[in-house]
Parts: C-alpha cells; sequence; structure tokens
C-alpha cells in the first residue's frame, strides 16, 4: 500500500511554490546533482499529487537547482541504505508501477520541464512524463538504464516511443547514449532550446499563456491527450463530445464567447 503523501511544507529535497496558477517544482540537492533517494521519490509523488490536487493550479513547471535538471537515482545512497522490501502479490496481481512516475504522468493539469541540466536516468524519465519540455543550452540527456543491468520506467517504454519514434527510442534505450540540447531539439524530444538564463522565463513566459485559459477546460484536454495516446479513437472520440458538452454549461465557457465579442481579456474562475 503506498503511504500516504508528505505535505509540500515538509519537503527536504524539493521546493514548491504556487504563483499565478502556475506550480513550480524544483529538485533541490544540488550538491548531489539533484539525484533522488527515496525521500526525494516520495516528495516528487507528494509534489505532483499536491498540484493535481489543488484548483487554484492551472500548469505545473518543474526543474531542478544548477547545475542539473535530475541525475536519476541517488545511486550511493539507495545502494548502501537499506533495500524496502517488494510488496506481497497475489498470483493473479501486477506489481504497481512507480508511485512517483505514476503521479507525474497523471498530472491533471499541463506540466512543463524546464530542463536546465543533466536529465540522466530517470531524471530523463521525469523528463519525459512532462507535457513539453524546454532545454537550456546545458541540458543532456540518457537513458542510462541499459548501462546499470536495468530497463527504464514507463516514460522510456511509453512516452519516449511516441514523442521520438519508435526507431530513435530504440537506438537512445538501447545504448544508454547521451545527448546534447541540440540534438535533442533535432529529434523533436525538445520543443525549444534556450540560453541557459532564458530558460526558466521562457518557460515560466508559457506557463502563463496556459494559465491565462479556462482551468476546466485545461484538465479536461490534459485527460483527452492522455486517453488519445495509444486509445480507441471510437471511444476517445465518444468521451470527446461528451466534454464538449459539459464545459458548453461552464461559466467559462460563456465568459471566453463574452470577452471575444467585447473585445477584452477574459476572467475565468474555474466554474
Amino acid at each position: 500500500m503506498t503511504s500516504a503523501p508528505i505535505a509540500p511544507d515538509a519537503f527536504l529535497h524539493l521546493l514548491y511554490e504556487v504563483k499565478d496558477h502556475v506550480a513550480v517544482i524544483t529538485i533541490n540537492r544540488p550538491e548531489r546533482h539533484n539525484a533522488l533517494n527515496r525521500r526525494a521519490y516520495d516528495e516528487v509523488r507528494a509534489a505532483f499529487l499536491a498540484a493535481s490536487a489543488d484548483d487554484d493550479v492551472r500548469c505545473v513547471v518543474v526543474t531542478g537547482a544548477d547545475p542539473a535538471f535530475c541525475s536519476g537515482e541517488d545511486v550511493k545512497e539507495m545502494m548502501t541504505g537499506e533495500k524496502p522490501a517488494a510488496p506481497a502479490l497475489s498470483v493473479q496481481a501486477r506489481r504497481p508501477p512507480t508511485p512517483a512516475a505514476m503521479a507525474a504522468l497523471e498530472c491533471s493539469v499541463p506540466v512543463i520541464a524546464a530542463v536546465n541540466g543533466a536529465a540522466v536516468g530517470w531524471g530523463m524519465e521525469l523528463a519525459l512524463y512532462a507535457d513539453i519540455r524546454i532545454a537550456s543550452e546545458k541540458a543532456k540527456f540518457a537513458e542510462l538504464f541499459i548501462r546499470r543491468g536495468l530497463i527504464c520506467d514507463v516514460g522510456g517504454l511509453l512516452r519516449l516511443p511516441a514523442i521520438v519514434g519508435p526507431e530513435m527510442a530504440a537506438r537512445l534505450l538501447y545504448t544508454g547514449d547521451v545527448i546534447t540540447a541540440e540534438e535533442a531539439a533535432r529529434i523533436r524530444l525538445v520543443s525549444e532550446v534556450a540560453p541557459h538564463g532564458e530558460l526558466m522565463p521562457r518557460a515560466m513566459a508559457l506557463a502563463a499563456r496556459i494559465a491565462a485559459n479556462p482551468p476546466l477546460a485545461l484538465r479536461y484536454m490534459k485527460e483527452g491527450l492522455r486517453r488519445a495516446h495509444g486509445g480507441d479513437p471510437v471511444d476517445v472520440g465518444g468521451w470527446a463530445i461528451d466534454v464538449i458538452y459539459r464545459l458548453f454549461a461552464t461559466e467559462d465557457h460563456r465568459e471566453g464567447v463574452r470577452s471575444f465579442l467585447e473585445k477584452r481579456e477574459p476572467v475565468f474562475t474555474g466554474r
């Protein structure tokens, strides 16, 4: 059974701030290049759950304290510490996915990864869970699991092929090669490469543009994209029509129409 999430005000390894409808999650272990220990994994899960549950949050930006985005698992600490026992399962049951991965992947609002440095191992997985990735010129990416005798999490197995194509994903996963920000842009792993000092301003500007939209529609759009990934188009289309009719009845829909007709900026309330 997964334990209750840690409250953001009790975080030790992450910074969490909500301002102007944008939650900023910063992995804050710079002395370890933002490598994750067990507590940090729990805090990543808790941060995304907090953002999903907060009606005031319309977008998330996840980043790391310089000089890294996230260098994956803190191998030194994880290897020397006591290993947790695997949960007991029945013969029919499947082992649950990584809780931090599922919380990030299923975040109910759009997620931007502002990749300011190395995003390797589970750090690359975390970047893959985002809807949009913007990279600093200093960023580097690698799925290093194969070099450790492991396989990747759901990010590499599910998200990476959808983003860069099955063949390029296979190449990155099978080799564990490290690629630069420029190469990441070339294969469309990231949508933009920014000078290092401009990374967060650009990410926050994009987050503000996203957060200016109706919050209910944003959450449904995020859910629709998640459902559509590998889903049945008949099922997705039927679900979309249902949601469109729900949104027709909202105040935000009416405000969107009124503000367009009145040639003014809309004021959305989430109702």
